[in-house]
């Protein structure tokens, strides 16, 4: 199995999937990185450590159906089998997500289906948990479809509200979490592929 990434931000969870991927924690191979944006922290950080990284977006390629089509072809030259999100927040187009159709998955900062939707990422997230009185929070590994934060949950952290927390301390608690959730659901979710002919036979 090999699993690449769509990343942009700073790409944390990206960054320890793939130390994980290293040490032999996870049982697959680290593929590349694409990313939207040249100036992303990710896009520095595999530029330092000699990470494969490709710039695509509409800027580069004249339109969001030519980047999807670049996408695509670049993730299957390499021999991806798994596409994992990281800070990408642009909505992954229909070539891409046809080819990996329930091989996408992305982490959401929110126990979905609360705070998900278009538009819905980041501070913006954080800040309707706090705005919605909740005494809970965490964050959501899922599979990626056609449709905003609306595919199968594989898995979620929990992390308490407290009346004395901030935009930024919320935030930093649920990003804390997210690395070790993301790790997790990956490997169960390759255990389960390895029951699934479609994913076995790749």
């Amino acid at each position: 199995m090999k699993i690449s990434f769509l990343a942009s931000h700073g790409g944390s969870s990206a960054k320890a999937i793939i130390a994980a991927l290293n040490a032999g924690e996870i049982e697959a191979e680290a593929g590349i990185i694409i990313s939207n944006n040249k100036n992303a922290g990710i896009y520095q950080w595999c530029l330092e450590n000699s990470f494969p990284v490709y710039h695509i977006s509409s800027l580069t390629h004249g339109s969001e159906a030519e980047a999807d089509c670049a996408i695509l072809s670049q993730l299957q030259a390499v021999d991806t089998d798994i596409v994992v999100c990281s800070g990408y927040m642009k909505k992954v187009g229909p070539q891409t997500l046809a080819a990996y159709s329930g091989r996408i998955l992305n982490i959401h900062p929110a126990l979905l289906p609360l705070h998900g939707g278009k538009g819905m990422y980041g501070d913006r997230v954080h800040e309707a948990v706090l705005q919605a009185g909740e005494t809970e929070t965490g964050a959501t590994v899922h599979v990626v479809n056609e449709n905003y934060d609306d595919g199968p949950v594989l898995g979620q952290s929990h992390v308490d509200v407290l009346q004395s927390d901030t935009l930024e301390s919320l935030r930093q608690k649920v990003q804390a979490t997210e690395p070790g959730l993301y790790i997790d659901c990956l490997k169960s979710f390759l255990t389960q592929s390895e029951r699934t002919p479609t994913l076995k036979n790749l």
